[in-house]
């Protein structure tokens, strides 16, 4: 039996993943990470840790399932994108990685749209100047750790460390590559101008690969520690939502990867390079050579359900508490919720911007409250496919949902009315791990292609279309719309009294 190994680096796990030849898991093993929060609004890990947990979960998942290492053909790589690991002259690591959600950087973003101009950024990059992305930490380590910046040698992404460390190579892909706003978008590289405007050296970032490729192969000294074969070759992979989208088999345009999970993220392939003019939606390369995709992300998703549930209903069940929405009408007799617990990021790069109840009545019960939360999430999700659809992709005729969220009836019911589309479930669960496995299998020759990867992997398993609510919702919609125009301004007054 020919394996793939996908290895996924998240903010939670370091994740191995063993995936025959014909798509199916074979094993899966996670070992669990730390995170740090030295300062309010930081976010960091260590990254020997990744690397220790990487061990351990191959380990694991080897004597666990009885793979022969053998038989492993490949191996892909991804996780969280946009993460800063620096690196000296000897590959060491020189502080702990500041991660895709620490938000210590606004200062920062504010000097790269004022050194490149707005839309100059946004044209080269496909994206404006945000807190998560990895260009404006670079810039922070430089202003507020001069020591540590004299030090660097190597800028790498979480899966692009653990790529060294199994290979003794730099490399990175072009899909995270372009999530650290260092990109030329359409040149499908690291772009010489951002570089210069940004005075950041060129030779502190990998080469760049397309998805499949090979970027190196197992080090003696890495087989030794892991139990796998030295010389087992490595390709690129993806940032965790490109690879995430391969593995549902959102890669061609007009199919949408809808992650509903503690954030909320749309996906949507493209043919060529497509900007939103004032960057609202992210533009990335895609894991899949030669293509694109637009992203939008909503902070507080299952998010926002997950609160609720343990603020104000601690002793339900997700199930009951969604039994009770179930028996309230579409639109939540006039009750409406903005899910913008944590801030938020599309349409609004607001990180003041918070959540709301708007329109509560004596008459609203709690199934009343819970169905508002479902039908917010919703309405938000909406307004990424609005942008989506008014950047000129065409025509979205499937939309594959997964992610905790979407075990959920209801909720994929009140998505399909709201969205106006057909969604589908699909029979892979493993996320990014497993996109990350079928890159590998490309890259090992087992297909020629990532597209008849995905046909021969991956089937839909279950469908959502939209019902009669739909109508109604087409009424309630403009309305949720019109909430955070009207309240951002208040959102930053009591930003500033609670200072």
């Amino acid at each position: 039996m020919t394996v793939l190994l996908g290895i996924d680096i998240s903010t939670t796990g370091a994740k191995a993943l063993l995936v025959a030849a014909d798509g199916h898991v074979v094993g899966s093993a996670t070992t669990p990470l730390t995170l740090s929060t030295p300062k309010p609004l930081w976010s960091e890990q260590n990254p020997y840790e990744w690397w220790d947990g990487v061990v351990a979960s191959i380990r694991r998942v080897l004597a666990e399932t009885g793979v022969n290492p053998g038989q492993i053909a490949a191996i892909g790589l991804t996780g969280q994108m946009h993460g800063l690991t620096l690196l000296d002259e000897h590959g060491e690591v020189l502080r702990p990685a500041i991660l895709w959600n620490d938000q210590r950087t606004g200062p920062q973003c504010d000097e790269i749209r004022r050194r490149l101009g707005k839309e100059r950024l946004i044209q080269i990059t496909g994206n404006d100047a945000l807190t998560g992305f990895t260009a404006p930490k670079i810039l922070w380590v430089q202003q507020n750790e001069p020591e540590v910046y004299t030090k660097a040698r190597q800028a790498l992404l979480p899966k692009d460390y653990i790529r060294y460390r199994l290979t003794g190579a730099y490399g990175c892909d072009k899909a995270d590559g372009a999530g650290t706003i260092l990109f030329d978008l359409k040149a499908r590289d690291w772009s010489p101008e951002v570089l210069a405007a940004l005075d950041i050296p060129a030779a502190w970032l990998p080469p760049t690969f397309e998805g499949p490729e090979i970027t190196g192969r197992m080090s003696r000294e890495a087989a030794a520690v892991t139990g796998l074969v030295e010389g087992t070759p490595v390709v690129a992979g993806g940032g965790d939502q490109a690879a995430q989208a391969v593995g549902v088999g959102a890669v061609e345009p007009g199919i949408i990867a809808l992650t509903l999970g503690t954030s909320g993220v749309v996906f949507a392939t493209t043919p060529t390079a497509l900007i939103e003019p004032e960057g609202r939606l992210h533009a990335f390369c895609h894991a899949v050579p030669g293509r694109w995709h637009f992203m939008g992300v909503m902070l507080s998703a299952a998010g926002s359900l997950q609160w609720y549930r343990d603020t104000l209903a601690p002793d339900m069940g997700f199930d009951a508490l969604i039994a009770e929405a179930e028996a309230a009408p579409p639109g939540s007799e006039g009750l409406l919720f903005l899910p913008y617990l944590t801030g938020e990021r599309t349409p609004y790069p607001d990180p003041l911007a918070r959540g709301a109840w708007v329109g509560l009545t004596i008459r609203h019960t709690r199934g009343h409250l819970t169905r508002a939360v479902l039908e917010g999430v919703a309405f938000g999700i909406k307004d990424s496919f609005t942008l989506i659809e008014n950047a000129g992709l065409g025509a979205i005729r499937q939309v594959r949902i997964s992610g905790g969220g979407a075990r959920s009836a209801l909720w994929r019911q009140i998505m399909a009315d709201v969205l106006g589309v057909e969604l589908v479930t699909v029979n892979t669960t493993e996320g990014a791990a497993y996109g990350a496995a079928l890159l590998a299998a490309v890259g090992a020759g087992l297909y020629p292609s990532v597209d008849e990867a995905c046909a021969a992997a991956i089937r839909i398993t279950g469908q959502t279309l939209p019902s009669p609510h739909a109508e109604a919702y087409r009424a309630w919609y403009p309305r949720y719309r019109a909430l955070y125009p009207a309240l951002a301004g208040e959102f930053a007054a009591v930003a500033e009294v609670m200072r």
